[in-house]
């Protein structure tokens, strides 16, 4: 699938928000939400399918039908919003304790898409570096998981200016209670590409693509 970049139009109608937060007061921020996911994950087990690549590509097909978050800079500087984005994420080494990130090429189909994933798991879970594979295209979304913690919240920072729109988005260990099943969802949000409804449809249409699992797996 093509990646095509789209600079935005002249008179573009979110303008004057990018500008106000990109520029005047920096604004970035963290929502992190306890998703349902009772029925995706019934449904995986039966199928046994691996809960990782699975709920990675509900995040991704959640991710790239909302615009606000593919928005980037290209190299020349030039804002404009991407067709589509490529997981980036973690894999984590429980020899030593560390992590590498991987990428793989989004595919729009479940199954192929769960396929280059675990693939790639496969094929670099053995490179221990900190970018475990090479050549990360530009329009990635970043994204990592704690299964060791239900967290309440999460939040970061860091100390050096970043152009980065893209969300990042961080899941932890699922969990049942009154008989469902929950998951904490963080997602990291820079205010100039995304309000809170913005992300509120986001962190939504993720819960409501797991209810909808016998729609696309």
């Amino acid at each position: 699938m093509e990646a095509i970049f789209t600079k935005v139009s002249s008179d573009w109608k979110r303008k004057p928000y990018f500008d106000y937060f990109y520029y005047t007061i920096k604004t970035k921020y963290n929502i992190t939400h306890h998703l349902d996911i009772t029925t995706f994950l019934s449904k995986i087990k039966r199928n046994d399918f691996k809960f990782y690549p699975s709920f990675l590509f509900v995040i991704m097909k959640a991710i790239n039908q909302n615009e606000a978050f593919r928005m980037s800079f290209n190299e020349d500087g030039d804002l404009g919003i991407w067709n589509y984005v490529n997981p980036s994420y973690t894999i984590f080494h429980d020899d030593d304790k560390t992590f590498s990130d991987v990428w793989s090429y989004y595919k729009p189909d479940f199954r192929e898409f769960y396929q280059e994933v675990t693939s790639d798991i496969e094929k670099y879970k053995d490179v221990k570096k900190i970018k475990a594979r090479e050549g990360r295209p530009a329009n990635f979304c970043p994204l990592s998981v704690l299964p060791w913690l239900s967290f309440e919240s999460f939040s970061q920072d860091t100390y050096q200016e970043s152009n980065l729109l893209f969300p990042i988005i961080r899941f932890g260990k699922y969990y049942e209670r009154d008989g469902r099943h929950l998951i904490p969802v963080s997602v990291f949000v820079n205010h100039a590409v995304a309000d809170g409804y913005h992300t509120s449809k986001l962190i939504n249409d993720i819960e409501e693509l797991g209810n909808t699992i016998n729609g696309w797996m």
